[in-house]
C-alpha cells in the first residue's frame, strides 16, 4: 500500500450536507431579497460560491457584494451544523480509519471554505484522519480546474497518478481527470450516468476496502 494517496471531496463524499446547503441558500435569498434559487442539485454542485452566485443564480456581478453574500451564506450553513449537527456519508468514517490503519494518507480536496470543513471535522470527531486539507481559500481556480487535487497530492507527498479521488459532483470528476488522477464516483446525490469517467462507483464506503485503491490504480 506504499505511495498511495486518497483524496476526498467533502460535501456529498464525507458529509451529507446537501439539505443544509440548500436551506442556507434559501434563507440567504429571503434575507437579501434575491430570487429564490432554482438550480437542480444546488446542495452539491462542487463549485466555488463565487461561480454559483454570479453565474448560476445570477444575483450580482459586483465583486464586493459576491464576497459579502458568500460569507453570510456560510455563516448560515455553520449555524445549522452547530444547532442540529451533520451526518456523515454511510461508511466513510470507518473507511477513513481503515486507511489510517493501512498507512494510506488521506486529504480533503474541497471547494468549501476551510471553516466549514473544520466545523464538520470537529462535530463528527474526525481530527487526525486527514494528513492534508486543501479548501476554497487555498486555490486560485475552482473545480473543474485540477488545482485543488494537484495540491492535495503534493500535500500527501504523492504523485497525482498514485492517488485516487472520491467525488460526487461532475465538476469534481472533471477536475480529477484533468489532473491525471483516477476517480471513484460516490453516488450519494448523483446517478452513475451523471459522473462519467470514474474508474469505479460506490453507493456506500462499506462496499470497498483500502485494497480497492490498488485495484483502481492497477
Amino acid at each position: 500500500m506504499k505511495n498511495i494517496g486518497a483524496i476526498f471531496d467533502w460535501d456529498g463524499v464525507v458529509v451529507d450536507s446537501a439539505r443544509l446547503h440548500v436551506e442556507s441558500w434559501q434563507q440567504l435569498a429571503s434575507e437579501e431579497h434575491y430570487p429564490a434559487p432554482d438550480v437542480p442539485g444546488l446542495g452539491g454542485l462542487g463549485m466555488k460560491n463565487e461561480k454559483v452566485i454570479a453565474e448560476l443564480l445570477q444575483w450580482t456581478q459586483d465583486a464586493g457584494e459576491i464576497k459579502r453574500l458568500m460569507r453570510r451564506k456560510e455563516i448560515l450553513f455553520r449555524e445549522r451544523i452547530a444547532s442540529g449537527g451533520i451526518d456523515a456519508i454511510p461508511g466513510v468514517i470507518n473507511y477513513l480509519h481503515q486507511l489510517k490503519d493501512a498507512g494510506i494518507p488521506a486529504a480533503v480536496g474541497s471547494s468549501a471554505p476551510r471553516a466549514n470543513v473544520e466545523a464538520c471535522i470537529a462535530k463528527l470527531g474526525l481530527l487526525g484522519l486527514f494528513a492534508a486539507s486543501i479548501t476554497a481559500e487555498d486555490v486560485a481556480h475552482g473545480k473543474p480546474d485540477p488545482e485543488v487535487f494537484l495540491k492535495c497530492a503534493a500535500g500527501l507527498g504523492r504523485a497525482p497518478a498514485d492517488c485516487v479521488v472520491f467525488e460526487d459532483a461532475p465538476a469534481g470528476v472533471e477536475a480529477a481527470l484533468a489532473g491525471g488522477i483516477r476517480v471513484i464516483g460516490v453516488l450519494s446525490n448523483r446517478t452513475l450516468e451523471q459522473l462519467p469517467g470514474a474508474a469505479r462507483y460506490i453507493h456506500s464506503f462499506a462496499e470497498i476496502s483500502p485494497a480497492t485503491l490498488r485495484e483502481v490504480l492497477g
